[in-house]
């Protein structure tokens, strides 16, 4: 049997066993302020999307793509400008490829959740407590999902209450409808009530829910192709008149209303594509 929530206490720090645990680097320091909102966003970033590289790493990437990317492009043009541009696009390539990791492993742990909800259901209507249900289910789920729950039941096996192990779930994987299975664990542990059916009808609830977002992305495909190609056709423009004609950027950056222009476009795209990704991301949100 489990220790009901017993009271965890903080190991004393000793150099003989240093460098056993690794330490859980962040950025964040849980202030105010924009700085702190991106630092926020990209631990959030590296903890959902499952990649194991510690977040200073993958920074120190993104930071060799944008020098790759603008060196390569100054040796073949030698020109500055370009150079600086490629460059602030190789900065966000680590960026945009863990985005699109966690994008996927999000949607695999969505597909997961429902058979995942009807084995415990199962586990439990075959007699078994949900302590111990929770932990069969745990080593039998594949990853994406099988990997965060087999966090949550060597939490359990520590002695911490199923409640408090799988409160941060949807936090860790930033898919939103864990957070219904995590509170009908809590909820169940604290007052009781027929698992099996509340299990049964997540399920449900779930696999409601990836056919309605299914049927959303199909109706909408249009617009946000659309809302895509806006984005992607100016930076198509300006590459063709690049390579068409290489002193272009030197005439257009001559006089102060090319600069203007410029700067202005650069601005107005970055702003679109911050708009575009927001209402992108909302509409594909689990």
């Amino acid at each position: 049997m489990i220790a009901p929530n017993p009271t965890l206490q903080t190991l004393e720090r000793r150099p003989e066993f240093a460098g056993l645990l690794k330490e859980n680097q962040t950025f964040s320091s849980g202030g105010e302020g924009v700085g702190e909102s991106v630092n926020g966003w990209f631990d959030e970033l590296m903890v959902q999307s499952g990649i194991r590289t510690p977040p200073a790493v993958w920074l120190g990437l993104c930071a060799l793509s944008g020098l790759a990317f603008g060196g390569a492009v100054y040796v073949v043009t030698e020109r500055e400008i370009m150079a600086a541009i490629f460059g602030a696009v190789g900065l966000i390539v680590p960026i945009v490829v863990a985005m699109s990791v966690r994008a996927r492993r999000q949607k695999a742990i969505m597909d997961q959740l429902p058979s995942m909800a009807e084995e415990m259901a199962r586990c439990a209507r075959s007699g078994r407590n949900l302590d111990h249900a929770f932990m069969m289910v745990a080593s039998d789920t594949p990853s994406p999902l099988g990997d965060e729950l087999r966090i949550s039941a060597r939490r359990m096996e520590m002695g911490i209450d199923i409640g408090s192990a799988v409160g941060d779930l949807a936090a860790r994987t930033g898919v939103s409808t864990l957070t219904m299975l995590s509170s009908a664990l809590a909820v169940h542990q604290d007052t009781g009530g027929d698992l099996i059916s509340v299990l049964e009808r997540l399920a449900t609830a779930v696999r409601d829910r990836l056919h309605f977002v299914s049927r959303q992305r199909a109706a909408t495909i249009a617009s946000r192709m659309g809302a895509i190609m806006m984005v992607i056709i100016p930076i198509l423009v300006m590459s063709f008149y690049l390579f068409r004609d290489p002193n272009y950027m030197t005439s257009l950056m001559s006089s102060f209303w090319g600069r203007l222009s410029l700067w202005t476009a650069v601005i107005l795209q970055v702003v679109g594509c911050l708009m575009v990704y927001r209402i992108l991301s909302r509409s594909a949100r689990f």
